[in-house]
């Protein structure tokens, strides 16, 4: 395969929003590590679960998008519409993608090959929600919230009340920041006769619920660290995120949705890898 056909597939599968899973699901297993088996042979399946179930996640969704993508002028120069990748190669993208993450799920345990299946229904799945429901953006963090969850269970740590509270804050983090990123959609969704909060609710009414949803993420992260005991550097980790979720809604107002962009990926990406950061503070001092 060419670089530029590489190029192509890492933009295809937006391979650097990893950044957005990948640090919580680590942070989960710092997490569970006093109460599980924690090894390099395991930490390394559970990247490639992530790696491999992010990638048939984004393929499929760009795959049955492709006429969608092709009529949006924002999404038009992506890989499928302007013919870069073909359909077939996108096919057997998935489909690959989909057998190493069973493969990897299985060499995990017998929990998580169970779970597999849910967790690719989940993710591929996703891609259908927008076309009869707002409640999408909620889909796809819950899709994203299996990272943090199914790495919990990947260690074979018990299942308390603490991984669901960082299920639920993955959840909220992500539907949260998907709605404002589809504020840019609003126009198109509506036209197009997709659903999605900013659609059915305008922006003022989408910010507003990305907001709260926010909101959770900060509380849910709170309680799994008062559930679990965590030190003063996990707190921090807290406000942290805290911190750079309120600049978010800062800087994206009903009146300026230039820094849309900056909100959804730089900041996001802050709070994932700070969060980390905080965590393996917390539990190495």
């Amino acid at each position: 395969m060419s670089t530029e056909a590489l190029r192509n597939v890492g933009s295809l599968v937006k391979f650097s929003h990893t950044i957005f899973a990948l640090p919580f699901a680590m942070a989960a297993v710092v997490l569970a590590a006093p109460h599980g088996h924690v090894t390099w042979q395991r930490v390394a399946l559970i990247v490639l679960c992530i790696a491999a179930a992010r990638t048939a996640a984004m393929a499929f969704n760009r795959l049955v998008d492709r006429d969608i993508d092709a009529r949006n002028p924002r999404t038009m120069d992506r890989e499928i519409p302007r013919g870069a990748l073909s359909v077939g190669f996108v096919r057997a993208l998935v489909a690959g993608s989909c057998v190493v993450f069973v493969a990897a799920a299985a060499l995990l345990g017998r929990l998580p090959l169970l779970l597999s299946p849910l967790a690719l229904a989940l993710a591929l799945g996703y891609s259908y929600v927008k076309r009869f429901s707002s409640l999408c953006h909620l889909v796809l963090g819950a899709a994203i919230a299996f990272a943090p969850g199914g790495a919990w269970i990947a260690v074979g740590a018990e299942v308390t009340l603490a991984p669901w509270l960082l299920v639920f804050a993955v959840a909220s983090w992500v539907g949260g920041f998907d709605i404002l990123y589809s504020l840019q959609d609003e126009s198109f969704d509506r036209g197009a006769g997709l659903h999605s909060i900013p659609a059915k609710l305008g922006v003022v009414g989408a910010l507003w619920v990305s907001g709260l949803l926010h909101v959770m993420t900060v509380a849910c992260l709170v309680g799994a660290g008062l559930f679990l005991g965590s030190g003063a550097a996990y707190f921090a980790g807290c406000a942290l995120v805290a911190a750079i979720l309120t600049y978010e809604h800062a800087i994206v107002r009903p009146s300026d949705l230039s820094r849309i962009d900056k909100a959804f990926f730089d900041l996001n990406g802050y709070v994932s890898v700070g969060f980390l950061g905080c965590v393996l503070l917390d539990y190495f001092t």
